[in-house]
């Protein structure tokens, strides 16, 4: 059987906001590359060595910048898939805790590159993690809601 899927008009924040992703992607890419620079880390190397982290405290924040991008790409395609899904039901609050997500994602990203190291991180972590959890009880409400 057929199901017809009405798209409201407030989708446009859950778009507008799945959009916000990719220029914070960049934000990751461009803090890394700034890190690597100052560590002095050449291509190909993913990370710097305990031994350049020992002499050069460039190459630690280097390591977090990488580490933290790669967290943010490990929960990237999760995170738009239960935006995208929640926003067909539920767009405004789909929308809302997708922006908070993201913005939370920036200040994980900025705490774990700063002078405080993985310990930075914590703040930017709890929030976006409580997003994350809720956003996805909203998708899952929202196919619950599709097929009954």
């Amino acid at each position: 059987m057929p199901v017809a899927l009405e798209i409201p008009d407030q989708y446009s924040y859950v778009l507008a906001v799945a959009t916000t992703t990719f220029f914070l992607n960049t934000v990751h890419m461009l803090r890394t590359s700034k890190f690597r620079k100052l560590a002095r880390v050449p291509y190909p190397a993913p990370y710097a060595s305990d031994e350049e982290v020992a002499k050069n405290p460039s190459a630690s924040k280097f390591n977090c910048a990488q580490r933290a991008h790669a967290n943010f790409t490990e929960n990237l395609t999760p995170f738009l898939g239960s935006l995208l899904v929640a926003g067909v039901q539920h767009p405004v609050a789909a929308a809302t805790l997708g922006g908070a997500w993201s913005f939370s994602r920036l200040i994980y990203l900025l705490g774990y590159t700063s002078d405080a190291g993985p310990k930075g991180r914590v703040v930017g972590f709890g929030l976006s993690a409580l997003c994350d959890i809720i956003l996805k009880g909203y998708a899952a409400y929202t196919c619950y809601q599709l097929i009954f």
